[in-house]
Parts: C-alpha cells; structure tokens; sequence
C-alpha cells in the first residue's frame, strides 16, 4: 500500500509544527491593552510636539486668535495621527485604521468631556484595560483596593489589564493575602491602618523583632545565642575539625568552607630530594623529577655529560603540570 503511506507521511511535518512550542516573537507578542496604552502614548506624545507649534515671537493677540483656532482644528489631529505609527509597524497602523473614528471623535466632540484618552479609548470604549488598581473582564478592585493594591508591598495579578485574577505577587520580605505581613528574616519597622513596612534582620537571625543580634527570636543557623546576642559559631576551632588534615579551615559569617592546603608553598619543603619539583593535587601533592633527570632514592641526578645538548644545557628544563 505505497501510496497510502506517502499521505501519512506528508501530514508528518505538519504535525510537528502544530508541537513545536510558539516562537520567541509570538511568546512576547503585545497584548490588546498593550498595544492600545501604546496607541494613546504615541497619540499624548504628538499632542506634545503638535502643541504652538509654528508659533513665537510677533503679533502676540493674533497668534492668540489663531491657535486657538489650530489647537482643536482636524489639522492638528491629522498631524498627529500621521506621526502615530511607523511604516513598517503592521500592527499599529492596523489598529490606528479600524480605530481612527474613535479618535476623531474624541477630538472633535468629547475630549473636554474624557480629557484622559487613556480611560475614554482604551477602559471604556474598546474594553481592553483597565485603570490601574482593577483588574479582569469587569475591572474589579484587586486584593487591599485600587488605592494602594497589595498593602502596596506588592504586584496585583492583572493589575490594569483585562486578565488576572487580582491576587497579590508579594515583593521580598513579605507575605500574606494583602503582602501586609513579613517573611521569616525580616520584622515590622512600621504598620498602621494604611501602610506596612519590613525591613531585614541581621544576618545572624532567622526571625527578630529588630536590627541587631540582640533583637533575635532565633539565630541563624551558624550562630548561637550568647549573653542575649546571636554570635558566630567558629565551627573551625571546634573540637571536632570539619576540614580534613589536608585541607585549612576558614570561617566566614556564620559558616565555613575547607580549603585546599598548597604543601608546594609552605616554608618546609614538601619535596626533599635534590633537584625535585612539587605539584600541588586537591588533597595532596606530587614530587616528580624533571625530565630528563635520572631517579634515586635521595636525588634528581642530571643527565651524563656527553648526553647533553646545547639546547638542553642552555635552556631550563619544561614542565607541565599534573
């Protein structure tokens, strides 16, 4: 049954690209609000540059009159519309096309009326926002209110958008439903009706009441409490070492890490045999002869002589590294 088989495998490659996951530029692709709070940003910005302009110095009654006349006239809004969207920018100059009435109409009729844009386009007209400290398909209030979302210690879920479910992201260093409350390592340097402040412990605390070490609930781990202060343990001079012989112990703010001991560099050589040299390996170290040398049991013995070339008598000898 050829030919069967060959439809089966002409579906193949469009089946794998309905499971490849969405490229990059879709993934990161602007939401309608987006694009609409894009829209009325450019549109704000062209009311900015559009502004007096061609006006200065001379007649100051006339020029008075007459931009009056070009502050509300369709020749200033077709200005501004033409600087909205760039020609390669697809999507904008989509939207500016299916929504260009809106926009006139706002201009000519209702923007003392709507004097935000941002509220009368985007929120109220097109639906696609919300005002900030809303959220989803009905702009309810997120979590704490839309005055100060989150306590203000943290990020609504779908704050200002259509999307969401309005609870609250919490910023670090605090936690609840409302981000009213503190995490374990930071204590509450101000909280009253409307505001809620947490700021760290020191470091040796895993949960305080205040700045210092002596304001400790608990220590951190690596610190003990002593005389009413958390204090570093020096798990280095402990009576039990946690390095072993080969390595040095180095404490470090509550903890410590082992460090390889370099017997190559001590004072007292590693190596004793003349002419030896010494590698140093994680945990140990090597004492190896250069090359060329000869090995006994007490040195490094140069070769004879008559073996020696010029190259090798003027030049030290290479070594490399285990």
């Amino acid at each position: 049954m050829p030919p069967p088989r060959r439809a089966a495998l002409g579906l193949l490659p469009l089946l794998l690209l309905l499971l490849l996951p969405p490229a990059p530029e879709a993934a990161n692709k602007p939401t309608p609000c987006q694009r609409c709070r894009g829209l009325v940003d450019k549109f704000n910005q062209g009311m900015v540059d559009t502004a007096k302009k061609n006006f200065g110095g001379g007649n100051t009654a006339w020029e008075e009159k007459t931009l009056s006349k070009y502050e509300f006239s369709e020749i200033r809004l077709l200005e501004i519309l033409e600087g909205l969207c760039e020609g390669s920018d697809f999507e904008c100059n989509q939207m500016l096309e299916a929504q260009e009435e809106h926009l006139e109409a706002w201009w000519l009729q209702l923007k003392n009326e709507y004097p935000d844009l941002f509220e009368w386009f985007c929120v109220k007209t097109l639906k696609v926002c919300c005002l900030p400290g809303t959220y989803g398909p009905d702009c309810l209030e997120c979590q704490g209110g839309s005055q100060r979302p989150c306590s203000g210690n943290g990020h609504c879920s779908g704050d200002g958008s259509r999307q969401g479910d309005g609870s609250c992201r919490c910023h670090v260093g605090y936690q609840g439903p409302l981000c009213a409350d503190c995490m374990d390592g930071y204590f509450s340097s101000l909280r009253n009706e409307t505001h809620s402040f947490c700021t760290a412990c020191d470091e040796s605390c895993k949960t305080c009441l205040g700045p210092t070490n002596r304001d400790c609930g608990e220590c951190e781990v690596g610190w003990v409490l002593e005389e009413g202060a958390c204090v570093d343990v020096d798990e280095c001079v402990a009576e039990t070492p946690p390095c072993s012989a080969a390595q040095f112990c180095k404490n470090v703010n509550g903890s410590y890490t082992c460090e390889d001991v370099d017997e190559c560099s001590l004072a007292e050589k590693a190596c004793v045999r003349k002419n030896e040299n010494c590698y140093n390996t994680p945990g140990s170290y090597v004492c190896v002869c250069p090359d060329g040398f000869e090995e006994t049991e007490d040195a490094c013995v140069p070769p004879a002589e008559a073996d020696v070339t010029e190259e090798s008598a003027t030049q030290p000898p290479v070594h490399e590294d285990l």
